[in-house]
């Protein structure tokens, strides 16, 4: 499977300008993931197809394959070696995989999704209590992490001020409020998710909508996701992550210093305002968390 950035901080101050620093830092790529981080859909289809014809065996590329053929609209295409991929090695990686939204629209995607429940079922041995609530969840994932690589190649070519970046982010904040919407729903049907129910991907995709929301669902939900730190089915970090994203959408400084904004002036990251910096290390090891300056020596942040 290509590799993902999982965006975390979702604010149209915070994470545009993350995804401008993900930009200036990307790291080499293969052809492929080249021509796609350039938009080019049939060309990578082409050196896919190159790369399969080479070596059939290749599930790596096959599934990738896969991803690049939904995102050109080639369905039947795609569908026939998403099967293969999913044959050669089994999970429910495609059921949260933010490439396939567009066949997700197709009637046979449901089929595809019974079917590899089903292979999941076998091998794992029935893993999944509430099979419905994690596949409404799984849903939730792959929207959340939709059109990412489209809003990184806009801000890169026309600017992150652009009308089409803009007109992008715009529909991204659509998508995140139904996600929330639908996500409060099954809440307040089912409860917050368990892992014992839907897996530890399941509880995080929940984390992952709320991190993405407004400080009012944030603050509601917060108590939920500090009892799934509890019970060891969020790590700790995920905790502090929506509580500092919970104090910026509040316009409040953050506590445990996981969020960085990025710079137009000086062109580089930098630290969110803080509560007491003189305690953000305290905080931090009750958490289990590195010290405030090795996590920002990710960013090259001093």
């Amino acid at each position: 499977m290509k590799i993902k950035i999982i965006i975390f901080a979702l604010s149209l101050f915070g994470l545009k300008n993350m995804v401008f620093s993900q930009m200036m830092t990307r790291q080499k790529m293969n052809p492929t993931d080249s021509l796609r981080a350039e938009g080019n859909i049939l060309g990578a289809i082409a050196e896919h197809r190159k790369m399969y014809l080479k070596n059939p065996k290749d599930q790596r590329n096959i599934y990738n394959y896969a991803c690049a053929l939904s995102i050109g609209k080639q369905i039947d295409s795609c569908f026939k070696y998403l099967n293969i991929a999913v044959e050669m090695d089994t999970s429910t990686s495609a059921l949260t995989d933010s490439d396939f939204v567009t066949v997700r629209k197709d009637k046979r995607w449901q089929e595809f999704e019974n079917k590899l429940i089903a292979m999941v079922n076998v091998k794992f041995k029935n893993p999944y209590k509430d099979i419905e609530y994690a596949r409404a969840l799984w849903k939730l994932r792959a929207f959340d992490q939709a059109y990412q690589d489209e809003l990184v190649i806009a801000g890169r070519k026309l600017g992150l001020k652009s009308s089409v970046h803009e007109a992008l982010w715009s529909f991204k904040f659509m998508i995140n409020e139904q996600n929330q919407k639908e996500l409060v729903a099954l809440i307040n049907k089912k409860g917050w998710p368990k892992a014992n129910d839907v897996g530890k991907d399941g509880v995080f995709t929940a984390w992952l909508v709320i991190q993405h929301s407004n400080s009012e669902l944030q603050e509601k939900y917060i108590p939920d996701i500090k009892k799934s730190c509890e019970a060891n089915e969020l790590p700790w970090e995920r905790y502090a992550f929506v509580y500092d994203r919970w104090l910026f959408n509040s316009n409040k400084p953050q506590k445990y210093g996981t969020h960085t904004k990025y710079n137009e002036k000086t062109n580089s990251e930098e630290l969110y305002p803080l509560q007491d910096e003189s305690k953000v290390d305290e905080w931090r090891k009750e958490l289990g968390l590195q010290p405030l300056s090795e996590y920002l020596s990710r960013f090259n942040i001093n």
